[in-house]
């Protein structure tokens, strides 16, 4: 029997900007009630906010964002496969007929949980200096 609306996939991350965390968690419910397609969507889109977020000009072109967010150290290592990836899948969701799956929503909500686990949850999970 299938459960009506799914389960979300992904967690939530700790400290990440409001803004950021509302687009986050909307692809992972996207995802769980089946708008597959919507979830790639948003998932493509925090990659231009996260980039605003920590400092890129608004207005610019998706692949600014992306070299943004590489050269100011923000992908992990090795990570690059897998934002190619959010923009080659959210760009067949953009601009072809192609329907996104279940299977494209999840790798890619996973993968940007992990982005936003790199980004802001690790950085401030560290004790500040002078807190012991």
């Amino acid at each position: 029997m299938d459960q009506i609306p799914g389960v979300a996939p992904g967690r939530p991350v700790a400290h990440v900007p409001e803004d950021i965390n509302g687009l986050y968690e909307e692809a992972r419910r996207c995802a769980g009630s089946g708008s597959f397609t919507g979830s790639v969507l948003l998932c493509r889109k925090l990659l231009m906010n996260i980039g605003v977020q920590e400092g890129a000009q608004e207005g610019k072109s998706f692949v600014y964002y992306i070299e943004f967010l590489a050269e100011k150290g923000f992908i992990p290592p090795n990570g690059r496969t897998w934002i190619d990836h959010i923009r080659q899948k959210g760009n067949e969701a953009t601009h072809e007929i192609a329907l996104m799956t279940s299977a494209d929503a999840s790798e890619l909500v996973t993968f940007t949980e992990m982005l936003l686990k790199f980004i802001y949850e690790f950085p401030s999970a560290m004790a500040q200096p002078g807190t012991d």
